[in-house]
């Protein structure tokens, strides 16, 4: 059993998120969770008439904020409870008898979600689309340029919407993507795509002039603000609505994100085309898409028709190429 008081848990949530912070991670959404559990806390606690130094039991607290919630979902209990094994891990390094949940605890969750892969066709309708969109707040130039760097480089959606003039050296045609995942990287693009940004950047330049604005951001918005994630995907969902790609209401279909597994998948299509060796690339693609491993990089690559088609021709060809005169002699 371990007892603690409010006070010294809200101390060491603190001190856990300055920890984490000094590794590089921005652990907004961790923030959240463990701020939500230290809440609860205080309310059992008020609703009992106890101080902030009386002990609370650690683990009956945390079952019942766990379970608090009728109808939440499996997978939100199960990363609600990741958080907080984080907490008790890193309290337990100073603490061999602090308690720290079962991975059982947490409920079985089965990922259902299938991303959605863009084809070649679509993704040129797509950039076609917003070429020429007429937004309020987002100009056509900007729209496109963002679409291509996210389909060109496989960026992650906020890695994208949130580059400065000050990470893109078109001369070098390298992204320097600052503190992703708490990871920093150098991600290179070709120079047709450096040409888009440039054509983009003059664009730019006119707005800022008209605007009086000096943000050092590379999105700019028609009124001169820089571009934040949330006002991007709002917009890329709307076109995609506009062009039936998803349903006028509801989070069903494609999504701003899937621009990256189309990337991946094609990325993977066109190595299957040219006949190179898949298991030797793959660790370049996990590299440049900002991974730590293999294992971050395999939910992007998902099976297409065009994909299987094109590895069931590579396997059919490989059982009928004629067997070497040698085969099957043995060697003496």
């Amino acid at each position: 059993m371990t007892l603690i008081t409010l006070s010294k848990l809200e101390h060491d949530i603190d001190e856990f998120l300055a920890f984490k912070r000094a590794l590089g991670y921005r652990y907004q959404r961790g923030q959240a969770m463990l701020k939500s559990f230290l809440r609860y806390a205080q309310k059992i606690n008020h609703e009992k008439h106890l101080t902030l130094d009386s002990n609370i039991d650690f683990a009956l607290t945390l079952e019942a904020w766990l379970s608090r919630t009728d109808g939440c979902k499996p997978f939100t209990v199960a990363l609600y409870l990741g958080v907080i094994r984080q907490f008790c891990l890193y309290n337990r390094r100073r603490d061999p008898t602090f308690f720290v949940p079962e991975h059982a605890q947490a409920p079985k969750t089965e990922s259902v979600f299938s991303p959605y892969i863009f084809s070649f066709k679509e993704i040129q309708t797509i950039l076609n689309a917003a070429g020429q969109h007429q937004g309020k707040s987002v100009g056509a130039g900007l729209l496109r340029t963002l679409l291509l760097i996210l389909y060109c480089t496989g960026l992650r959606f906020g890695e994208a919407v949130r580059l400065r003039l000050s990470d893109v050296d078109l001369k070098k045609c390298v992204f320097h993507i600052r503190e992703s995942k708490g990871r920093t990287r150098l991600v290179p693009f070709g120079k047709d795509l450096a040409h888009e940004i440039s054509l983009y950047l003059k664009e730019r330049s006119h707005l800022c002039k008209s605007k009086s604005t000096d943000h050092d951001a590379l999105f700019i918005r028609l009124n001169g603000r820089p571009l934040t994630v949330k006002v991007a995907s709002e917009v890329v969902r709307r076109l995609l609505r506009q062009l039936g790609y998803k349903p006028p209401k509801g989070r069903r279909g494609p999504r701003p994100y899937d621009l990256r597994h189309a990337f991946a998948v094609h990325r993977l299509t066109e190595w299957y085309e040219q006949g190179v060796d898949i298991h030797a690339r793959l660790p370049w693609l996990s590299a440049y898409m900002g991974h730590v491993n293999l294992i971050g990089t395999q939910v992007y690559l998902h099976a297409t028709p065009q994909l299987l088609e094109i590895a069931s021709d590579r396997f059919e060809k490989r059982l009928m190429r004629p067997r070497n005169s040698n085969d099957g002699k043995k060697k003496r």
